[in-house]
Order: structure tokens, then sequence, then C-alpha cells
């Protein structure tokens, strides 16, 4: 039991952040965009067009819209993106349903602007923790992988633009132009968190550092950061000095250290710290 425990631990710590961001991105659909009659992008927002229409509650919708989606991709793409795709879209599909009841909650005067403010908020925090974890919630993702399968130069920005701009086009056309401009207002405040729960979790620093002791700060970077550091032999084109150059990889926390340790061991020193999106490898792997 212990070893199988081991071996699929990272599968279901996976599982467990999908389900939790799910539910958070269900909680900003329920409580806040459909509470105003927004919409949201992808499948999300298909589904609460036909919520919104036929009183098909958007889980169902999701559910229904993603099957079709789902059997192509296990034809057609990886089996581990399907599966996870899978899970996601399940696990999404059930926290709409729960959260549909939560509504309540929320006992505010109707205000679209405060609606589509923490709609997306929500949804960005919700659904990167997904993507966070390999996870997809299926829909225009699916669309996308397969396009992207057949046609490996195009643009999966421009066409998940091109697919949400359709469903707010839709939303205007049948809900009239001030939800639509509220939906365009969410969708880019979803995209912006998203965008930093993604970086904000993955973000390192990496560190090129010009120095005269480059073994004292090797040695601190190994024994007291605990950190792997890189030499790379770089030579000066206007004095054509040739020394190394180190290459470090650290948390933000680390990098305030390390700069601060390699100015107290060399305060000559030349550094350059660069933002890195994401990082992995051995020292670098996800929780």
């Amino acid at each position: 039991m212990g070893a199988y425990y081991y071996k699929y631990r990272g599968n279901i710590v996976d599982v467990f952040f999908i389900f939790l961001g799910c539910m958070i991105a269900s909680m900003g659909v329920n409580l806040f965009l459909a509470h105003a009659r927004l919409l949201s992008g992808g499948a999300t927002g298909i589904a609460l067009i036909v919520e919104y229409t036929l009183k098909v509650p958007a889980g169902i919708g999701v559910l229904i819209i993603n099957i079709p989606l789902i059997i192509l991709s296990y034809k057609k793409l990886d089996r581990c993106f399907t599966v996870y795709t899978t899970i996601g879209m399940l696990c999404l599909s059930t926290s709409l349903i729960i959260t549909k009841s939560l509504v309540y909650l929320i006992n505010i005067e109707r205000d679209l602007l405060i609606f589509c403010i923490y709609g997306g908020v929500l949804c960005g925090i919700g659904y990167g923790m997904v993507f966070l974890r390999h996870g997809s919630t299926g829909g225009t993702d699916i669309i996308t992988m397969l396009i992207r399968k057949k046609y490996s130069n195009f643009n999966i920005g421009t066409l998940g633009f091109s697919l949400n701009l359709l469903i707010v086009i839709i939303g205007a056309v049948i809900f009239g132009l001030q939800q639509a401009l509220y939906t365009i207002i969410s969708l880019f405040i979803q995209s912006m968190v998203l965008d930093r729960v993604l970086k904000g979790f993955n973000s390192r620093k990496l560190l090129l550092i010009l120095t005269r002791k480059e073994e004292e700060i090797i040695e601190y970077v190994i024994r007291d950061l605990n950190r792997g550091i890189t030499s790379l032999f770089a030579e000066g084109e206007y004095t054509h000095d040739k020394k190394k150059m180190l290459y470090c990889i650290v948390s933000s926390h680390q990098m305030v250290e390390l700069k601060s340790a390699v100015h107290h061991i060399d305060p000559n020193a030349f550094i350059t710290i660069i933002d890195t999106s994401e990082v992995r490898g051995k020292g670098f792997l996800n929780i």
C-alpha cells in the first residue's frame, strides 16, 4: 500500500488541486458571472448561453459539450492529456452543479462591475491552479490541441481569442451590448490573474555574475544555498579579459540572499538579474 501511495502521490496531488481549482472557478461563474447573466470563455461560456436561454444547468452543459471532444481527444491526442482533461472536465462539471446552490451567499445589489471583476478574479485563480497541475477543463483546449497537431505553425493564442470573441458576439446579440462589454472586462481580468498565478508560482530568478572571486561565490551557492551553479567562459570585448561568468537560478527569496552575499564577497562584482517564468529540472520540482 505504501509503495502504491508513493508511486501515485503526484497524481493524487494533481487531482486534488485540479478539483480545488475547478471549485474556485465554479464559484466565480455561479456566484458572480451567472448571477449577473455575464459570460465566460470556452465551453463554460457556451454552457452559460445554453443555461440562460434553455434553462439547462451550466454543469450539465459543460459535460454534454465535452463528451464528443473527449472521445476525439482519446483517438487523436496524447493519452495523458486526455486523462487529465477528462478529470478536469468532470471536476468542473461537478463543481458547477455543486456551487449552483450557493448563489444565495451573494446578497448584494446587482452591480455588474463588481460581479465581472470578482468573477474574473476567481475564474483566473481557479483555472490557473488547474493549469499549474498540468490539467485542462476541455472545450476549446482540446480544439486548439487538435489544430496545433495538424498545423504546427498555427497561432494558438489567436484561435483562443477568436473563439472567445465569437462567444462574446453571440452574447451581445442575445443578451445585449452591455452584458457583452462587461464580459470582455471579466475575460481580460481572468487572463491577467491566470497569467499572474502561473508566473507567480513558477517564477524564479536567473543571475549572471561576473566577478574575480568566482570560487568563493560558487562555494557559497553550493554550500549555503544548496543550489547548483554553472560557469560560462566569457570575454570582455572592450578589455578582452577572459573570465568565468556564473549562471545560477534561485527562488526570489534566495535571490536577495545571493545578491547580498556576492556584494559582500566582491563589491565590484557585476550582476544581472532576469525574471524566469518557469524552471523545470532537479531542484525545481513542482509540489
